[in-house]
């Protein structure tokens, strides 16, 4: 394995941590076909639309887009197809528990290539900001910007 390739690539959902409160965080095997892991690498994923969801007790991601691989021939994959999620049992069923409260949703925030190669995705337990919390975000931001320009 090269040393340029694993542990470059890292893409960022930031529209999540706006429109979100994380409560909790895991980190995911993501089941690939050969082509996405080289679309990965090459950094062409769009994570902002995906979501993940429970069926059949396990967990899957939806529109996470990972671009068609430019040199894969007709064994290309589908850029959004639903791929399943690699947590261990005990998480799997943690997460499940906690999603039966109303408001609490599983958002990824990040997709990313870990030391050995491999792809995973950091996944939340969320809870959606109401707009007052939003306002608040902003104002935080703003005052850290402030103070970052003082020095």
């Amino acid at each position: 394995m090269s040393k340029n390739i694993s542990g470059k690539i890292e893409i960022k959902n930031r529209r999540a941590s706006f429109e979100y409160q994380f409560i909790d965080t895991y980190t995911a095997g993501v089941v690939l076909k050969g082509t996405e892991i080289k679309s990965i690498r090459m950094g062409k994923v769009n994570i902002s639309d995906a979501y993940c969801y429970f069926a059949d007790g396990e967990l899957y991601i939806k529109n996470l887009n990972i671009a068609a691989y430019e040199f894969g021939t007709h064994y290309n994959h589908e850029p959004l197809r639903e791929r399943k999620l690699l947590l261990q049992k005990r998480e799997l069923k943690k997460l499940q528990e906690k999603l039966k409260d109303v408001g609490l949703t599983v958002i990824p925030t990040k997709v990313f290539i870990n030391d050995k190669g491999l792809a995973k995705i950091n996944i939340a337990l969320a809870k959606g900001k109401k707009l007052y919390d939003k306002r608040e975000s902003i104002k935080a931001r703003d005052v850290e910007r402030q103070e970052s320009r003082k020095f």
